[in-house]
Order: C-alpha cells, then sequence, then structure tokens
C-alpha cells in the first residue's frame, strides 16, 4: 500500500474502531477527519483497502473494521501516522544508549513503550532457535573452576561455572576454548539442542567420557548444551499494569480476567505466538 491517502484512511478506521468497537463508514470518516476529500473518494479507496486485505466488512451495508493486516500495517506505519516529538526522541536515545546486553536492553525498551503509549507494553522475547554461536569464551577461575560464556548473533549472552577434574593452566584454557569454537561456533542453537545428531552426540559423548577426560573438554561441551537450552527459554516482559488500572473504567468487569491473563505468562506466550504464527501466514497469502 504506497498511496499516502489510502493510508490514512486506514489510520482513521483502526483509530475510530478502536474508539467506538463499531464499524466505520465514509460518511464518520469526512466528519471525524479533516482528508479533503468527498465521501465518494474516501469510499473508492475503502474499495482498494478492502481488496487489499487491509479492512472487512463484518456485514451487508456495515462500515468498514480493520483486518490483523490492517492492524500490523498501522504498527508497522506508526512513525508515519504519529511522528514522536524532538524530545521523545531525546528521551528514548537517552535511555537506550549504552553498550547494554540483550536483557537490559528488552527492559528499557518495555519501559520507553508503556511510557509514550500510557497502556501496557508486553515484549516477547526472541525466537533464537536460528540463531547462531558467534563465539564461546573460556575463562579461568581459579583451580579446578572455569567460567564458560556463551555469546550469540542475536546479542544473547549465557554463562555458566564448570569444575573441571583438573587443574588447568592458560595454555590449558587456551587450547580448551579453540576446541569448543571449532566444534560451536557458527552452529544455530537449534543444530546443538533438540532432536539434532549434533545435540545427542554431545550429549552420548557427555555421559561416555565424563569420567575419563581430565581436559575439561566434555564438562565444557555439556556446560554449552545447556547454555544453549538456557537460551532457549521462551519468556515475556510487561511494564505499565498501572496504565491499565487507571482506565478501568473502560473496561468495567472485564478489568480482572485482563490482568489475570497478565499474570499468567504461559497463556500470553500462546497468544503472542499465535499471533505471529497468522501474521506469517497472512503475509504468504497476501503475498499470493
Amino acid at each position: 500500500m504506497n498511496d499516502s491517502r489510502r493510508a490514512q484512511v486506514l489510520r482513521a478506521i483502526v483509530e475510530d474502531f478502536v474508539a467506538t468497537n463499531e464499524p466505520v463508514g465514509s460518511k464518520a470518516i469526512v466528519q471525524r477527519h479533516t482528508l479533503g476529500v468527498s465521501p465518494a473518494t474516501i469510499r473508492n479507496d475503502m474499495a482498494q483497502l478492502e481488496h487489499e486485505g487491509y479492512i472487512a466488512q463484518p456485514h451487508t451495508s456495515a462500515g468498514r473494521i480493520p483486518t490483523d493486516l490492517g492492524y500490523r500495517m498501522f504498527v508497522d506505519r506508526i512513525d508515519e501516522f504519529k511522528p514522536l516529538t524532538t524530545a521523545e526522541r531525546r528521551a528514548i536515545f537517552q535511555l537506550i544508549d549504552g553498550d547494554v546486553d540483550l536483557d537490559e536492553m528488552l527492559d528499557r525498551t518495555v519501559r520507553v513503550l508503556s511510557g509514550l503509549t500510557r497502556q501496557v507494553a508486553l515484549i516477547q522475547y526472541p525466537t533464537v532457535s536460528r540463531a547462531r554461536i558467534k563465539h564461546v569464551e573460556i575463562v579461568g577461575l581459579g583451580p579446578g573452576r572455569i567460567l564458560v560464556v556463551l555469546i550469540t548473533d542475536a546479542g544473547q549472552v549465557e554463562q555458566k561455572s564448570v569444575i573441571t577434574p583438573t587443574p588447568l593452566d592458560e595454555d590449558a584454557v587456551r587450547g580448551l576454548r579453540d576446541q569448543i569454537n571449532a566444534d560451536f561456533a557458527g552452529r544455530t542453537l537449534a543444530q546443538v539442542f533438540g532432536s539434532s545428531p549434533t545435540a545427542e552426540a554431545v550429549a552420548a559423548e557427555s555421559s561416555e567420557s565424563a569420567g575419563r577426560d581430565e581436559s575439561g573438554l566434555t564438562q565444557v561441551r555439556a556446560a554449552v548444551v545447556d547454555l544453549v537450552a538456557a537460551t532457549r527459554e521462551e519468556r515475556i516482559i510487561m511494564a505499565g499494569t498501572a496504565n491499565l488500572a487507571r482506565s478501568g473504567s473502560e473496561f468495567g468487569e472485564k478489568m480482572a480476567p485482563i490482568l489475570e491473563a497478565f499474570e499468567e505468562q504461559v497463556v500470553l506466550l500462546r497468544l503472542l505466538t499465535s499471533m505471529a504464527e497468522d501474521h506469517g501466514g497472512d503475509q504468504r497469502a497476501h503475498r499470493a
């Protein structure tokens, strides 16, 4: 959808439908929004938007409502519909500026979203099964103990302390690091963990040779598998629940179930995953 006026018509339909929960007609758009065109022109734009799958008519003689694809387009172009002010941009840059890890970045981002929208903000951690291991760092902590740090190309960092069968000097740690990176660097997390042959081989070798390996290689390989498992954990973070409570009068008796759903992260994860899958299907159907 490249036409800027049709984009504004879509914006009007989304905003009015969200505000009223009623299908939106061309006359209402002309009355509520200053688009500078006639109702007939708006109807033509709405017909094109409907043909492209961004809006739908729930029943005959009704106005139009946004589809999932329409909502997605609205969100993707939100910076065009409601540009950030200079102060808002400055606040965002100040909050997310600096060298921070993925956890801290997502935590800051969800708080920014909640503050700007004055709504509840949810962020689902990136699906990292396709991410690749960028590097495995190994650091000596003392006699018989090393720290294994897993770094992915998705920005995630996990670490685990490992006890080695014998103390390792710097050369041994360096050799261990080189061997582990030769084994794992560049592999996807899905190859290392799950039903893949790589994961099964690592697990088998860990159980068979743990007793006779004095270099710590078996223990470190097992630690890498454990760290990969930690990166695959599905999580969400949330901020701004108080904003929803302030709008309690708008939800009435529905407030309690909404708050309970927010507390149950498993339900939210399923919902977000389902939405992502549906969005992918809509995009494929739209391209077809």
